[in-house]
């Protein structure tokens, strides 16, 4: 075939966990299959292969051949004739590819499959199994065209075409566009590149696939920092030179995740800015996945790493709180006394808490002004008076028994047990609004009916948790065994594994004596961040979790807000859909 100079695509067959072969397997005990293909030219689509030749190859000793032309079921262009000498006469008695790929698939098992330019080939092979049935093995792949971008400078070669490389490296075949002949000439390629390896610290099937790819030098200078991490569930931090939180990330196998960001997977430029600042990393093994990921949220909520961007400060949380006094507002807040009684939250942003109370000011007649009003003096109404959408407190026009009747209720009651009837009051006025064909109204409505819901699910579904003083649980671990988890008033308190075959009370009775102390507080999350409660929750609620013990009894209000779950779901669908039509 053509050589020309090709740009390294991802390769579509490639997938780290593929083809059964150990990343860590030594380049000199790794079997590879070298790969290359004659065709008749164009895209890939099942057929067009005039000619396989491939050699198995391992520490250097050719282990096997498999070469044969294949009839294409079309005629060759002349170039290609021109090309590679096959003629049409040449391929009529030549089985078709359905015939050959048996034993193609067969000899590459179990190998490593290189080409020079691989996705070329590879998506010839892979065309051809999928048009006539068989099985794509999805063998690791490794491009010598690539890899030899990355190992020779320019200043070696002008360009990395298997006849430039086979003349640098003083090949025993030299490449003549016939597809043994090319594979063989790629195999002492192959061999001269991974000598060159050695000097990059790059000794394994898994490095060299990586080393291919398109990483850079900051990626490739700072790979070491992976080394000698632990494959166990945990906490990793980068750490400055001056041993600064860079970034906090959790795993469920530390070292794997680690050497991820040094690979061409990772493209985010903020992570590239972060690896060049980086010196070392620490990790923190836990017991389990749900030890580590609350271990994550404190620590980035202890130091706010700059390259975190989620959950950097929960504690910056925000409350919708009735005021003290006679006729009571609704005011944003960064904090609930011990006092407080109806409340709603916690928000993470001042948009959605006020999102909210938009949705309460539609549904009751709370009044939105800001004066502190008084029992004995009149205060001047403002213009919602007059249309109608507060009975004007300030001017005495309702009395604080009927005042707390229409309007403190139904939000004490929303928050605490049953939004009812403040949902009832939404939905009629988003009929009305859509019957009156005010669409956008109606839409913003909605927004403001998913927001009271969405706080009112949530509070209610943190209270449940956060109001019991111990909970234990139960998870079956992967490996057999349990994983374990004490819980005091939402907070994780204790974590461990109680190995297979051994019955799990006395580890929990030992985490039990070892667990932190956890004192009952005011408020949906008087112990913990929500994101760590919630956190918990899901585990909790997972099928295979079971719970051991607990303190008291866990339970929602049997009218509560969770029943209004599809409606929420259809809300927040409605106008995620409307969303998606409306962008440009």
């Amino acid at each position: 075939m053509a050589e020309t100079e090709y740009v390294q695509e991802p390769l579509a067959g490639f997938d780290p966990g593929a083809g059964g072969i150990d990343p860590a397997l030594p380049l000199y005990a790794t079997t590879f299959v070298v790969v290359d293909l004659e065709t008749t030219g164009g895209a890939p689509d099942g057929g067009g292969i005039t000619e396989i030749g491939a050699v198995k190859v391992r520490g250097g000793e050719e282990l096997g051949v498999l070469a044969t032309l294949v009839n294409p079921g079309v005629p060759i262009p002349p170039f290609i004739t021109v090309l590679t000498g096959i003629t049409q006469a040449m391929l009529v008695p030549a089985p078709p590819i359905e015939q050959v790929l048996p034993s193609f698939l067969e000899f590459v098992t179990d190998a490593v499959l290189v080409a020079h330019n691989a996705p070329y080939d590879v998506g010839f092979l892979k065309a051809a199994c999928a048009k006539h049935g068989y099985r794509w093995p999805n063998p690791r792949v490794l491009d010598t065209a690539a890899l030899a971008r990355r190992v020779l400078t320019r200043d070696e070669v002008p360009n990395r075409k298997l006849g430039t490389l086979a003349a640098y490296f003083r090949t025993a075949t030299q490449p003549t566009h016939r597809a043994l002949d090319d594979a063989k000439a790629t195999v002492d390629v192959l061999h001269g590149l991974i000598a060159r390896l050695a000097g990059h610290r790059v000794d394994t099937v898994g490095d060299a696939i990586e080393f291919a790819r398109a990483v850079t030098p900051t990626q490739r200078r700072k790979r070491h920092l992976a080394e000698g991490l632990p494959k166990a569930p945990g906490v990793y931090i980068f750490r400055a030179a001056d041993d600064r939180p860079l970034y906090v990330g959790t795993s469920g196998d530390i070292a794997t995740r680690v050497r991820s960001y040094f690979t061409a997977a990772e493209k985010r430029a903020r992570i590239s800015e972060m690896l060049a600042a980086a010196e070392r990393v620490e990790a923190v093994e836990c017991a389990h996945a749900l030890e580590a990921e609350v271990r994550e949220l404190r620590l980035i909520g202890a130091h706010a790493p700059p390259y975190n961007r989620r959950s950097k400060f929960p504690e910056r949380m925000l409350w919708l709180k009735l005021t003290d006094g006679p006729y009571p507002r609704l005011s944003v807040v960064r904090a609930i006394a011990p006092g407080d009684t109806a409340y709603l939250g916690p928000f993470s942003s001042r948009r959605a808490a006020e999102l909210a109370a938009a949705g309460f000011h539609d549904a009751v007649p709370l009044r939105q002004c800001t004066h502190r009003l008084s029992l004995r003096t009149v205060t001047p109404a403002c213009a919602l008076a007059e249309l109608g959408r507060c009975p004007a407190p300030c001017e005495h026009r309702i009395s604080p028994e009927e005042y707390d009747l229409r309007a403190v209720a139904p939000f004490r009651t929303a928050t605490t047990s049953d939004p009812r009837p403040v949902v009832d009051a939404l939905l009629a006025r988003i009929d009305a609004l859509s019957g009156a064909q005010r669409y956008e109204e109606a839409a913003v409505a909605r927004s403001r009916l998913a927001a009271v819901l969405r706080a009112t699910v949530r509070m209610q579904r943190l209270t449940a948790l956060t109001g019991i003083a111990e909970l234990a649980a139960a998870r079956p671990a992967a490996r057999g065994g349990w994983e374990l988890a004490l819980v005091r008033h939402g907070r994780l308190a204790g974590a461990g594994v109680s190995p297979p075959g051994v019955h799990p009370r006395p580890t929990i009775a030992a985490i039990r004596s070892t667990a932190e102390t956890v004192l009952p507080g005011h408020g949906p999350v008087p112990c913990a961040s929500a994101e760590e409660t919630e956190r918990i929750l899901s585990w909790l609620e997972r099928p295979e979790t079971r719970l051991v013990e607990m303190s008291s009894g866990w339970a929602s209000p049997v009218a509560g807000a969770a029943r209004f779950r599809d409606l929420l779901s259809k809300a927040e669908n409605a106008a995620s859909h409307q969303s998606s039509t409306e962008r440009p």
